[in-house]
C-alpha cells in the first residue's frame, strides 16, 4: 500500500471513529505497516488536523498504544456557522402563533448538525459523559449528533411511557413556556446508576423541561456533567437552572411587527 493512500485511510478511519481509541498494534496489522511508519503517518494527519482546527489527536502510550480523533471546528468556520444561523433565524416570518420561533428546517438539515454536534461536544470532551440525554422531541437528531461526536450513546425521555421499555421511572413537572404540568419517563433498563450525563435540548425558555431532566437523572443516581441547548430565550433572565451553555439565543421578538433579534448564546462568552 502506497503511503499516500495508507494516510487517506487512516485519516477516514479516525473520522468515523471519534473518541474512540484505536490500537496502534490492530492498524499496523490491517495496513501491513510498522508502527513507526504509521506513527509518522498520524502525525501528518495531526499537523493538517490541529493546524486548521478541525480537532484534536490524543496519543495513548503503553504496550497497545494508540491515537483517539476528537473532533472539532476552527473558530472562523464557527463564525460562519453562527453567523449564517442568525440571519436565517431572525427573519419575522418565523414568528408562530403563541410566541414560538419556528427552528425545524435548520434542526433538519445534516451540515447544521453535525456543526452543533461538533460545537457540543467539542465543549463536554473533557467531561467524559457516559451517555447523552434529551426528551423527545424536536431534541432527538441533536442528541444522535452529539454522542456520535463523543462516541458514547443517547437517550431519550419519553413524555409517554411505553410498553416496549419495560419498567420506568417516571417525573411530573410544570413546562416553563406554558406551565402546564407535564410527565418524562426513561425506561429503567436504559442507564446505570452513577452514569455520567450529558444533556442537550434544542430550546429553554424558563429552564423547566431540563430542570426535570435533572431531576429525572437524580432517580438514577447519575451525575449530570454539562446542559447543551441550541437556542435559549433571554427573558426570563432568572433560569430555573443556571450551569447550562447555549448556542443561540432570542434576545427579542414582536408579533406585532414581525421583528426577530438573535445574538450568540453563552458559549461563546
Amino acid at each position: 500500500m502506497r503511503r499516500s493512500e495508507r494516510i487517506v485511510r487512516l485519516t477516514r478511519q479516525l473520522l468515523d471513529h471519534p473518541g474512540q481509541p484505536l490500537s496502534l498494534t490492530e492498524m499496523a496489522e490491517e495496513y501491513d505497516a510498522a508502527k513507526s511508519s504509521l506513527s509518522e503517518d498520524l502525525a501528518i494527519i495531526r499537523a493538517v488536523v490541529e493546524a486548521d482546527g478541525d480537532g484534536r489527536l490524543f496519543t495513548q502510550t503503553g504496550a497497545m498504544g494508540g491515537v483517539i480523533y476528537q473532533p472539532g471546528i476552527a473558530e472562523a468556520d464557527a463564525d460562519r456557522f453562527v453567523n449564517n444561523a442568525i440571519e436565517r433565524l431572525s427573519h419575522g416570518d418565523r414568528i408562530l402563533p403563541g410566541g414560538y420561533l419556528y427552528m425545524s428546517d435548520l434542526l433538519a438539515e445534516p451540515d447544521v448538525l453535525r456543526k452543533v454536534g461538533v460545537l457540543f461536544a467539542q465543549r463536554f470532551a473533557g467531561e467524559a459523559p457516559d451517555v447523552v440525554l434529551t426528551v423527545e422531541t424536536k431534541g432527538i437528531p441533536l442528541a444522535v449528533v452529539t454522542s456520535q461526536a463523543l462516541n458514547c450513546p443517547f437517550l431519550i425521555a419519553r413524555r409517554d411511557h411505553r410498553v416496549t421499555e419495560g419498567s420506568s421511572v417516571s417525573v411530573n413537572y410544570v413546562s416553563g413556556s406554558d406551565r402546564r404540568i407535564q410527565t418524562m419517563s426513561l425506561s429503567r433498563r436504559t442507564l446505570k446508576q452513577g452514569a455520567k450525563v450529558l444533556i442537550v435540548d434544542d430550546f429553554m425558555k424558563a429552564g423547566g423541561t431540563v430542570k426535570a431532566m435533572k431531576g429525572l437523572m437524580g432517580e438514577f443516581d447519575a451525575l449530570v456533567v454539562g446542559v447543551g441547548i441550541f437556542m435559549e430565550t433571554a427573558e426570563p433572565e432568572d433560569k430555573l437552572v443556571s450551569d447550562y451553555i447555549s448556542l443561540f439565543s432570542l434576545a427579542h421578538m414582536d408579533e406585532a411587527i414581525r421583528r426577530v433579534v438573535i445574538e450568540p448564546g453563552n458559549y461563546y462568552s
